[in-house]
């Protein structure tokens, strides 16, 4: 078994202001996705120039915020949201849904895509190899939070969370999901999408791998609590919602390899 590090969530303390590492984990993901897109740019095929890339970064830091904290207030803990409707502002406490969040990137990417010209499919693959960096900043977002933690198991590698109601160890899901929905999905894409490719193939195997390496680690992370498991005794709210992204991404994958434009 592994120690889990006790790091303090906050990072900087500076009177009354208190600097969560969560956020800092967002920074570090528009900093890094910033800096990518402004290297995609100067491939012959970008829809996007350095200053767009900017420009779009904005939006998309308005939709991953808006959306996803949204998103988790709808599909994990409305009647929190009820109870406290505050709660909704408190976004440094953790408690952002990825799900929710690409529903307001995908308005970024239509909003900008007409206000350029460029179109929503050619924005949506430019962008989506930059997207697991963010994602795998988040999910080190996660593992200092000490939430969204694993079931108990007895690998080697399993960790005690103190922010656990019990003191069993657990798969250290956060990091699963870093090294697969980060590391490894970046990987893929960037791969994929160095040279050009059939538009919307690039978005449609960004959905299919994230879809697919949700659906699996969610069979080793405890369910929300306040929901559980939906159905057969294992399936969770985050296979629900990532289902309908692998089906998605199969389809757009064959449109763009029938169309091959």
């Amino acid at each position: 078994m592994l120690q889990y590090p006790q790091l303090d969530p906050v990072a900087l303390s500076l009177g009354p202001i208190q600097v969560h590492w969560y956020g800092l984990t967002y920074l570090v993901g528009f900093a890094a996705g910033w800096w990518l897109g402004r290297v995609r740019s100067h491939k012959p095929w970008s829809p996007l120039n350095e200053q767009q890339v900017g420009d779009l970064l904005f939006y998309m830091a308005l939709g991953v915020i808006l959306g996803g904290r949204f998103g988790y207030v709808l599909f994990y803990n409305f009647d929190v949201f009820l109870a406290d409707p505050l709660w909704l502002l408190r976004v440094w406490e953790g408690g952002m849904s990825f799900h929710g969040g690409l529903l307001g990137v995908m308005l970024a990417f239509w909003w900008y895509g007409r206000k350029t010209g460029a179109g929503f499919w050619r924005i949506a693959d430019f962008v989506a190899p930059l997207v697991p960096v963010g994602l795998g900043a988040g999910r080190i977002g996660n593992f200092i939070n000490g939430e969204l933690w694993g079931k108990p198991t007895d690998v080697p590698w399993a960790m005690v969370f103190p922010q656990a109601p019990d003191s069993l160890a657990r798969h250290p899901s956060q990091l699963y999901q870093f090294a697969l929905e980060g590391v490894a999905l970046f990987a893929i894409l960037w791969w994929f999408s160095a040279r050009p490719r059939p538009r919307m193939a690039v978005s449609g195997l960004f959905l299919i791998g994230y879809g697919v390496f949700r659906f699996l680690v969610e069979f080793v992370r405890e369910p929300d609590p306040q929901l559980g498991y939906l159905a057969f005794d294992w399936l969770t709210m985050g296979q629900v919602l990532s289902t309908p992204m692998i089906a998605a991404g199969v389809i757009l994958m064959i449109i763009a390899y029938r169309r091959k434009t």
